[in-house]
């Protein structure tokens, strides 16, 4: 014998339909209450900033959260720098401040006011090669030529600092100027990441500029 009832199924139906029809009239309302309480994102007003890149003074209208990397890319349309990680873990963007080598992703626009920036586009032309462009193309330091600009500036800087002295954490001894060394080049350029595996060839082309001998 079937237990089946047709007007319990109508009984079951008949409240659920009625919930439902209950709710509805609360939904906007809850809906609305909800949008009230969500805070509003405050806006943060645009600021003057005066950039000195590749040796041309410009002023730009920033919001102040602005990376000197996407300054210089979205606004000066230089686009050498290159967006690689955005953490200032791979030095694709590296760019040249006051002879400093700096990840120009990890550092602000308005910061940079009054400095000497720097970037790929600054170093040399096509027809007129910074040594450090000419020894990379004769040495072919890159395959894929994302983080090529990168590592020139990175590269030039480089060799200023261990002309200045600077020591690394493979200079055996710190009272002394650092040696010009493969050892030395390998160590300061190990924050830019090559993904296609060039580094020999990157060693090469900074040691024909450095005027040592590869071992």
């Amino acid at each position: 014998m079937s237990d089946f009832n047709p007007m319990r199924r109508k009984v079951l139906q008949a409240g659920v339909a009625s919930g439902a029809a209950a709710a509805a009239p609360f939904l906007p309302a809850e809906a609305e209450g909800a949008k009230a309480q969500a805070p509003k994102s405050a806006s943060v007003p645009s600021v003057n900033v005066r950039l000195r890149v590749n040796g041309i003074e410009h002023t730009l209208m920033l919001d102040p959260r602005t990376s000197l990397l996407d300054a210089v890319r979205e606004r000066l349309y230089l686009t050498g720098p290159k967006k690689g990680c955005d953490q200032g873990q791979c030095g694709a963007c590296t760019m040249i401040v006051d002879s400093r080598r700096i990840a120009s992703c990890l550092t602000l626009a308005v910061m940079q006011e009054g400095h000497d920036i720097t970037t790929i586009e600054g170093l040399g032309t096509p027809k007129n090669l910074h040594p450090m462009q000419a020894a990379f193309v004769k040495h072919d330091g890159y395959q894929c030529g994302f983080c090529t600009p990168g590592q020139i500036c990175a590269a030039v800087a480089m060799l200023d600092e261990v002309k200045a002295g600077v020591p690394s954490h493979v200079t055996v001894d710190i009272t002394q100027p650092p040696e010009m060394s493969n050892a030395e080049f390998r160590e300061r350029m190990s924050g830019n990441i090559c993904r296609c595996g060039a580094y020999s060839n990157i060693q090469e082309a900074i040691a024909e500029v450095a005027g040592v001998r590869r071992a």
